[in-house]
């Protein structure tokens, strides 16, 4: 399987990236393979089965929404997030689906968009999509929001090969040991070896043009996060606190003893709570690797921006490189989806990532951006998912600004050794994921367990 940077670190929107942006491209690639059969004329009903997770907290998630849009031809990375409210409240209106834009068909919302308690097999974030003619169904086919935006269909779930990218790589690497000897057997940077396999798939000034696009998306996304005030969407009635903070920190009138000694740090939770507000409130978004995370990898980065003396555009490249390199190990060998082995696979790999990105620029060796991405993901180990009201507000919001100061740290500890340490990265991934396979649902992105039955219950 082989995974590129731009698979882990993709624009979309908000809340979710596996039920927002999965949901969507899943639907886009539904009607897409319609046009593809030269079935779309015929389609005079569309039904929307949601399973599972997507189920459970899809309409906190805007799941339903999401496959509409996709429904109406529409892909994460190139939507309007400001028109999707306004072309929803027209649909329920006319009880009619634009699908792939421009074909009129009846769709009304309490028949056809149905939402079923039941888990699939393969995975808690299944979607079905059925369209009818004149005389039956038509088509259908089964998708998996996997993680991070990745989507899977009923025949790659199948199969048994989920990644159909075959891609032959100079260094493939399935563990961190392998990527460890293959860079010390040909005297490599973290960064330098994932630059020569991404370069199988673009040129390297693509690669370098590519990820600085992403960082603009990233630093548009904080901009955003640190102008909007006011109550955050869903019912929750949480408040925005980023423009606020961001005012106080300019300010530092009345600094006390944990402001004057870690200001650095509230920085970091500036930067993170911004991003996450901003996808709370289902804007443009870079999932980092999923939006329920998305806050760590870019507040990181800011911070380094923001308190070192040279910073150039290589700076960027090897971070998300560097970042890159654990977030494919998180994938490969356990997971990155919160409805699979909870926000340890969310938060835990987002923080393993920034750890491992701000050692690599920092002047790390691999085995010390090893033991800085394992410090990180070791100490989120066991995170539950439980969002509140099934949104992705409480805790989560703030989890990832204490995420983002944690990997700082956990980079920090890493450089100050030799890169040996107890427990390796491979160890404790395949912790995370045996840890997952044991967590009860409840505590998998369903709202069934902890804080979010604590929440109502207060």
């Amino acid at each position: 399987m082989a995974i590129s940077v731009f698979d882990l670190f993709k624009i979309g929107i908000g809340p979710s990236s596996s039920h927002t942006v999965g949901p969507m491209r899943a639907a886009a690639l539904f009607v897409q393979g319609l046009r593809e059969r030269g079935l779309l004329e015929q389609v005079r009903r569309v039904e929307v089965r949601l399973f599972g997770s997507l189920s459970a907290t899809g309409i906190g998630h805007g799941s339903d929404n999401a496959v509409i849009m996709g429904l109406m031809g529409e892909w994460p990375d190139a939507i309007d997030p400001s028109q999707i409210g306004i072309r929803i409240a027209t649909l329920r209106e006319t009880h009619t689906l634009l699908l792939d834009g421009r074909l009129s068909v009846p769709f009304i919302w309490g028949r056809d968009m149905r939402l079923i308690d039941e888990n699939l097999p393969f995975h808690p974030n299944a979607m079905t999509l059925i369209v009818e003619d004149d005389h039956g169904e038509l088509h259908r086919d089964t998708y998996y929001s996997v993680g991070g935006g990745f989507v899977v269909d009923e025949a790659q779930a199948s199969s048994g090969v989920v990644d159909l990218d075959s891609t032959v790589l100079p260094y493939d690497f399935s563990s961190a040991a392998e990527l460890l000897e293959l860079c010390k057997k040909h005297d490599l940077r973290v960064a330098e070896l994932m630059m020569a396999n991404e370069k199988v798939w673009r040129s390297e000034e693509e690669i370098r043009s590519g990820l600085m696009t992403l960082w603009r998306a990233m630093q548009d996304c904080v901009d955003h996060g640190l102008r909007h005030e006011g109550i955050l969407p869903g019912g929750l009635n949480v408040r925005r606190r980023a423009a606020k903070l961001h005012r106080s920190l300019q300010e530092l009138n009345k600094p006390n003893v944990i402001g004057s000694t870690l200001s650095a740090m509230e920085w970091v939770n500036l930067f993170a709570l911004a991003v996450n507000e901003e996808n709370a409130a289902g804007g443009r978004m870079v999932t980092a690797p999923t939006n329920g995370a998305a806050g760590i990898i870019p507040a990181v980065l800011h911070y380094f921006m923001k308190f070192s003396e040279d910073v150039t555009d290589a700076n960027v490249v090897d971070y998300f490189l560097g970042a890159a390199a654990v977030g494919i190990l998180c994938k490969k060998n356990a997971s990155i989806s919160g409805a699979e082995v909870g926000c340890q696979g969310e938060v835990g790999s987002a923080c393993a990532m920034a750890a491992a990105g701000l050692a690599q620029i920092l002047g790390a060796t691999p085995e010390q951006l090893c033991n800085a991405a394992e410090i990180g993901l070791e100490h989120n180990l066991g995170l539950t998912c439980d969002p509140v009201g099934g949104l992705v507000q409480v805790p989560c919001i703030e989890r990832n600004a204490i995420a983002a100061v944690k990997a700082i740290n956990a980079a920090q500890m890493a450089l100050r050794g030799d890169g040996q340490h107890f427990i390796s990265l491979d160890r404790v991934i395949r912790t995370m994921r045996d840890t997952g396979a044991d967590m009860h649902d409840k505590y998998k992105e369903t709202s069934r367990g902890g804080l979010a039955v604590s929440a109502v219950e207060c």
